[in-house]
């Protein structure tokens, strides 16, 4: 059986010549569509894995960039916009409905309104402290244990704030940078130490002066109150009326002067 392929150029017929023994037959490349599948191209070379690996690091390199992220193809539809007339393709409602709240004029509803029943956020129980956004949770005090200071102080030492962040033991930004500091009593305390703090717990005072140290509590500002602030402003009145010179009194001679 000998096989040629007539292809001079695109715009004429490619077709088959079949010689058998007996007898020639002719067909057209469209008649052998559904059998036989032919290509003027040349296979590709098959591919090493060289080759695959630098193809699939192009791949993602040209798939992963700021300038072609997008979301996927369905994932976002586009807003309809309501009343633009007949035109727009939503009847004579405008995409309002026929009756209701929401199809009135100014009409609107807050985000969260269920119709008058107990919302979704006033129905579920609310988290104590810092997670449900009270300040009842936040620390007021930067802690430190004994069994802390006893690992880091030697015998005689004076402990305070700025002496734990020079050990870099703390390590305070932030909000935490004004915190004062409380002395808690977990662990034991074999030495003396002078310690200076805003507060100490009970075990704490009790086991530094065991061990013949000193617990001294530095006293912080005050916080500021409307009425401690009266106060402030009556005293401060006070005082400048003790300072003030007296007046001399008005005499008939120097009214006539």
């Amino acid at each position: 059986m000998i096989m040629a392929l007539h292809a001079p150029c695109a715009h004429r017929t490619i077709g088959l010549m079949v010689n058998r023994s007996s007898s020639s037959v002719f067909a057209t490349g469209r008649q052998l569509r559904p059998t036989t599948r032919f290509s003027l191209k040349r296979k590709a070379p098959h591919a090493t894995v060289a080759g695959t690996a630098t193809g699939a690091t192009k791949e993602f390199a040209d798939r992963f960039r700021l300038n072609n992220l997008s979301p996927q193809k369905g994932a976002r539809r586009q807003e309809k916009r309501k009343g633009r007339g007949y035109g727009s393709g939503q009847g004579g409602t405008c995409g309002f409905g026929m009756r209701g709240q929401k199809a009135r004029s100014g009409s609107g509803v807050r985000h969260g309104f269920e119709g008058g029943q107990t919302p979704l956020f006033r129905r579920l129980p609310k988290l104590k402290g810092i997670a449900g956004g009270m300040s009842a949770g936040l620390p007021k005090y930067i802690t430190v244990n004994l069994s802390t200071l006893s690992k880091k102080f030697s015998d005689g030492e004076e402990v305070s704030l700025e002496s734990l962040t020079q050990k870099r033991m703390l390590n305070l930004s932030g909000r935490e940078a004004k915190l004062p500091l409380k002395v808690l009593g977990d662990g034991d305390l074999a030495f003396k130490l002078t310690i200076k703090a805003a507060k100490f717990s009970t075990s704490a005072k009790e086991k530094i002066q065991a061990a013949g140290g000193e617990a001294v509590e530095v006293p912080q500002k005050a916080k500021w109150t409307r009425a401690l602030h009266k106060r402030k402003v009556a005293a401060a009145a006070a005082a400048a009326l003790k300072t003030a010179p007296v007046p001399k009194p008005i005499t008939k001679k120097a009214v006539k002067q």
